[in-house]
């Protein structure tokens, strides 16, 4: 392992650690929207805030997979989705896959909604569009956060073979 690798192994435990705080936010901020009446759109405002750092942390592990182990990262109008597609792909004798289909799939959703969130005012953001990403993100979260590990740990074990 050299220590770009070592150093991308930490950097992804580092960012699930982030994530966790984040996705706890969510759900804490979700429960609070839902029994604070008068102050619910501020609740709301941070649990899409919340749902598009949650991408954006995803988005900026994937990107560092991409520069230290598949030599770059794409350009063009769709990199974000092509990103996402290339963490599903494996790449013989560089990396094994870094997520599931499934995963991606799943993903695919908040990429789409931190985009949402990025280009419209909040005030126009669906709570029942909110409610299904929040509602999905545990089960989404604890296979995503399993396939970044599983990764981290085949980066750590590639020591064991140079």
């Amino acid at each position: 392992m050299t220590l770009r690798q070592k150093a991308l192994a930490q950097r992804i435990r580092l960012e699930i650690d982030a994530l966790e705080q984040t996705t706890a936010a969510i759900d804490r901020h979700w429960q609070r929207a839902k029994t604070s009446g008068a102050d619910q759109d501020a609740f709301l405002n941070s649990v899409a805030l919340n749902l598009h750092s949650f991408y954006n942390g995803l988005e900026r592990t994937m990107e560092l997979i991409a520069l230290e182990m598949d030599g770059g990262t794409l350009g063009g109008e769709t990199w974000h989705t092509e990103l996402l597609r290339q963490m599903t792909m494996e790449l013989p004798a560089v990396r094994p896959a870094v997520l599931s289909t499934e995963a991606s799939q799943n993903l695919d959703e908040y990429r789409k909604f931190r985009h949402r969130v990025r280009n419209i005012y909040a005030i126009q953001l669906n709570p029942a569009r909110m409610e299904y990403l929040v509602a999905n993100l545990p089960s989404i979260w604890l296979q995503t956060r399993t396939e970044l590990l599983a990764f981290a740990n085949f980066l750590e074990g590639l020591e064991n073979h140079e």
